[in-house]
């Protein structure tokens, strides 16, 4: 097959990094050196471990890749082709291991330099864009005082959603042995010569450990599994950084030492892990009760560090200080009666406190505290009482001096309480729309009130669920055995209503609809809320309801749908009452979820963003609608008839409250799956969508990449946070023109022609797929509980989104995020002839200066296009035995990259990928040639396995070295799909 008529983005950067002025190399320079140390330090663990002439073979792939990679040496292509083919099973294995390791230590060099050079320009007053400085600056400058700032976050509500993930590929052993390194890079900075060998001699010993640890699950990974993997982070980074991250905002608005903390808890943590049953048979009322229980642990376990800590610190002496009397009586009525402590209420106090949340540990998980100075006892019936007595204690030391007592521990205990509570971490309940219906059916068809609910069409369904919904009488009948989907069902909201009174309303607030299509989709919840206590009260008449319903509009057909889907259902009678009625807490919300995967996989990445935009808007103005009526005046008795042709009352303790929108982004790693930088896509968002309410999904590895590293945890948060800020109280998105809203519906169409036409239309298209990337060795990958595909067909429309771009990454075409743009862009500019060229070329030009949509998500397909490289991918090719289809779909593929770097510079007026991003660039600079002798060794496997081993050890073999060889990949690219 023929080598690719131009080399990838991804070389021209490189070729443009060697031009560099000598101040910026200067400036990487200490990211060098880590990696050189690093690397180094590996080497010496290889040639210590396997032997100087594994070292001696792995040195010489790494070259011969180089050479390849830089130079388009086809002697060096030759002579690596014919290296690796005759590699034995050990020896691949080997390599593999040593490259994946690489880009695990490169990962960290680069964590650490990000970090090193923040902290350069915050020292330099250079305040950078994203940061929470920065963003309270322009806000200051905008004259908006920081109380309007405390008023707009006291309702507002920012939460990343951690989720399960099919294509994890991380062990939790990698993930600690690599956050030890971490923590020693860091601490080299700022170090003496004679302590540099003690910490050089400290990471050694972890490479040594990397070295000695299995990458790869022995058996498929659990749920359970993935929730101890979650919690990891929990405990390195979000327990207490997000503190610190509220500790900011305080500092930086002058509230810190007013008294007590006055910003509110809008930064709060999402799960799906343990709840999301969509696709995923293993997900049960066990693992949302082991999620439950283990979460509780988690954050009662910090709390009761935290006290103890806390009580080796607050020594303080009523001979020497006073304590107001609140204080005094909550230290008399602890249970501490030790002599040395009678003149130290402080301590007397936060040993009964500790004994208190020892006993509400057992109480709550079973689990038994790790210390104990008296015996647990008297458990908190809520973070609120626990919250209330660290509240006596700040009150006392605030009045007596002690602010910076307060602040040291005491205020980011507060904080971490006011947002993590008893439960830690809200979870989120998921399922698809049609195993919802498939209970909702069986209830029906046993209590003969509907033989066949299913049968019905969409108005008879809504009729019938309605007048359901307006009995109080359960549909379930005593004494009938259900099938065990209907009981696993219907046992998984009891068990969120059991969880709800046990850890707090908190624990559990949103039930998720996958497959949303029609408004009986979001009905069937509520019968199923109804059904096990969830739900109380007539909806007609004062229904309150404890889970936000929650759909989920995932294809473009779907998002099409969205706003008239919840315009019909808005007019329901009694729906739009009972969410401004409220559920417990005073909230009066409605969550829409937005996907991002299933919608690029079916339309391109254009139109998913396209139909996301506009499916944004339109949802805005229904619920602007909706709030502008219910703000109107009520009627005088009888002069009017609600929607439902009942009279329209003033619902009690409601009056003008309004449903607040918040848009819920299932955004994956990939840009073809919504991923990329957060501050630029938050930026982005159409007119008015923010608002100060914003939930996203975190996915595989960008959770591993932007939370691993506490330092890192924290910017990345922070960065969403600046976000939201500017976005609402900011806006620098305005209504686009007409102009551009014509040309980006133009292009979308024109894109998502193209996308389908490769896609779908393209005969034996998914015979390339699946021969031509390594789908069917990720699906064999134990790297997620759930199977990589809804049904056991190699047909696009059944794989999963997440796999389906995490192949695509794999073998470096990363297709998903950026095909159809080149052909639309080029069939956009000739559409009124010739003359018409330049017009158009002009229009589109605007539009990405101006428009904030258009030009983060070209900034994404750039990126993109910069980690893509055909010559790579040319050899994934190779895998697909049809030499005629091979080159019909890739020459298709090839030709289409090159439109598409075309259309970004003739748009951007830029030649070269990545000229605006220099980090990236420095990335690829540094990491991309120890990732491609992966993608070789990755091909020879996959060639090797797909024939056939020769015996079954050696079979084993291949299959490992492919899986290591994904995962190496992987965390090279810092994102997965």
């Amino acid at each position: 097959m023929s080598r690719p008529t131009a080399r990838p983005s991804a070389a021209s950067v490189r070729r443009s990094d060697t031009k560099r002025p000598a101040q910026e190399n200067d400036k990487d320079q200490p990211l060098i050196d880590d990696i050189r140390l690093l690397g180094r330090i590996l080497g010496d663990v290889i040639r210590e471990q396997e032997g100087a002439p594994a070292f001696e073979l792995i040195e010489r792939i790494r070259q011969l890749s180089v050479a390849f990679r830089r130079h388009d040496d086809h002697d060096a292509d030759r002579a690596l082709k014919k290296l690796l083919k005759g590699l034995s099973g050990d020896q691949t294995v080997s390599v593999i291991r040593a490259f994946t390791y690489f880009s695990h230590l490169a990962n960290l060099a680069e964590d650490r330099h990000h970090i090193r050079r923040r902290a350069v320009h915050e020292r330099a007053g250079a305040l950078q864009e994203g940061s929470l400085a920065l963003a309270l600056q322009r806000l200051k400058s905008a004259g908006i005082a920081p109380a309007t700032v405390l008023g707009m976050l006291e309702h507002s509500h920012i939460s990343p959603v951690l989720t399960a993930h099919p294509t994890e590929v991380q062990r939790k052993s990698i993930l600690d042995a690599e956050r030890a390194i971490a923590r020693l890079l860091n601490d080299r900075d700022n170090r003496l010569p004679r302590e540099l060998a003690d910490i050089e001699a400290q990471i050694r010993a972890r490479v040594t450990q990397l070295w000695q640890t299995r990458l790869l699950r022995f058996t498929k990974l659990t749920v359970a599994d993935e929730i101890e993997n979650a919690l990891s982070y929990y405990e390195a980074t979000f327990l207490t950084q997000i503190p610190r991250l509220y500790q900011e905002l305080e500092d930086g608005l002058g509230t810190a030492d007013q008294g007590a903390p006055d910003i509110p808890p809008f930064l709060r943590m999402g799960q799906w892990i343990g709840g999301d049953r969509d696709g995923n048979p293993f997900v049960t009322v066990d693992t949302l009760q082991l999620a439950l229980h283990s979460q509780a642990e988690m954050v009662l376990r910090h709390h009761l560090t935290q006290v103890h800590l806390m009580g080796s610190e607050l020594s303080m002496s009523a001979i020497l200080t006073p304590v107001s009397p609140a204080m005094q009586a909550l230290a008399e009525r602890s249970p501490d009666t030790n002599a040395h402590r009678q003149d130290e209420p402080y301590r007397r106090a936060l040993t009964g406190i500790y004994a208190r949340l020892a006993a509400t540990l057992t109480e709550l998980t079973g689990k038994e505290a790790a210390r104990h100075a008296v015996a647990p006892q008297d458990p908190y019936l809520s973070a609120t009482e626990f919250l209330a007595d660290l509240r006596t204690i700040e009150a006392s030391l605030m009045a007596n001096h002690g602010v910076a007592l307060a602040r040291a521990r005491l205020r980011p205990l507060i904080r971490a309480v006011q947002v993590f509570g008893f439960h830690l971490a809200t979870i989120d309940l998921r399922q698809s729309s049609d195993k919802h219906e498939a209970v909702v059916a069986e209830l029906l068809s046993t209590a003969r009130i509907a033989p066949d609910y299913s049968g019905l069409d969409e108005a008879s369904k809504c009729a019938l669920l309605l007048q359901q919904l307006n009995d109080a009488r359960p549909l379930r009948v005593l004494g009938v055995e259900y099938s065990e989907h209907a009981r696993s069902e219907l046992a998984i909201f009891e068990a969120a209503r059991l969880g709800r009174e046990r850890f707090g309303t908190q624990a559990i607030r949103h039930c998720i609809i996958s497959h949303t299509e029609t408004v009986s989709d979001l009905l069937e919840v509520l019968i199923l809320q109804k059904e096990t206590g969830l739900m109380r009260g007539l909806l007609s008449e004062d229904a309150t309801c404890d889970l936000i319903v929650v759909p989920l509009f995932e294809t473009i057909e779907d998002l099409r749908n969205a706003a008239p889907i919840m315009r019909d259902y808005y007019a329901l009678p009694g729906v739009r009452s009972m969410v401004l009625r409220g559920q417990p807490g005073g909230y009066h919300e409605q969550d829409i979820m937005l996907g991002y995967s299933d919608s690029n996989k079916d339309g391109g990445i254009f139109t998913s963003n396209w139909e996301l935009y506009r499916a944004e808007l339109a949802l805005v103005d229904l619920f602007n609608t909706l709030n502008q009526e219910e703000d109107r005046p009520p009627p005088s008795a009888g002069a009017g008839k609600g929607r439902g042709g009942k009279a329209a009352t003033v619902l009690p303790g409601v009056g003008a409250q309004r449903i607040q929108l918040r848009m819920f982004h299932g955004r994956g790693g990939t840009v073809g799956r919504g991923g990329g930088p957060s501050y630029q896509a938050i930026l982005a968002q159409p007119p008015g969508t923010v608002r100060g309410q914003i939930r996203l999904t975190e996915q595989g590895e960008v959770i591993g990449s932007k939370y691993a590293n506490p330092e890192i945890g924290r910017r990345n948060l922070e960065t969403l946070v600046a976000a939201t800020l500017e976005a609402t109280l900011l806006p620098t998105t305005r209504n686009a023109p007409q102009a551009f809203l014509q040309a980006a519906a133009e292009l979308s169409r024109l894109s998502m022609g193209a996308y389908r036409t490769l896609v779908y239309d393209t005969p034996r298209f998914a015979e390339y797929f699946f021969s031509a990337t390594p789908i069917r060795e990720i699906a064999e990958l134990n790297i997620g509980s759930r199977p990589a595909s809804r049904k056991a067909t190699q047909k696009i429309e059944d794989l999963r989104a997440i796999p389906w771009g995490f192949s695509w990454g794999q073998c470096r075409l990363t297709l998903p995020g950026w095909y159809g743009f080149g052909t639309a862009v080029e069939t956009f500019l000739q559409q009124n002839g010739p003359q018409g060229v330049d017009a158009q070329t002009t229009l589109l030009k605007k539009m990405v200066k101006q428009w904030p949509f258009f030009s983060t998500l070209l900034s994404n397909m750039d990126m993109v296009l910069a980690k893509s490289d055909l010559a790579l991918a040319s050899r994934y090719a190779e895998l697909v035995d049809d030499k005629r289809l091979r080159k019909q779909v890739f020459t298709a593929i090839e030709s289409e990259w090159h439109r598409t770097a075309r259309a970004l510079s003739l748009i951007t007026g830029e030649e070269q990928r990545l000229v605006n991003n220099a980090a990236l660039r420095r990335s690829i600079t540094h990491r991309f040639p120890y990732i491609d002798p992966l993608h070789h060794v990755q091909v020879e496997l996959i060639r090797r396995y797909r024939a056939g081993a020769q015996d079954p050890e050696s079979d084993g073999k291949v299959r490992r070295g492919i899986h290591i060889s994904i995962n190496g990949i992987a965390a090279g690219l810092r994102n997965t799909g």
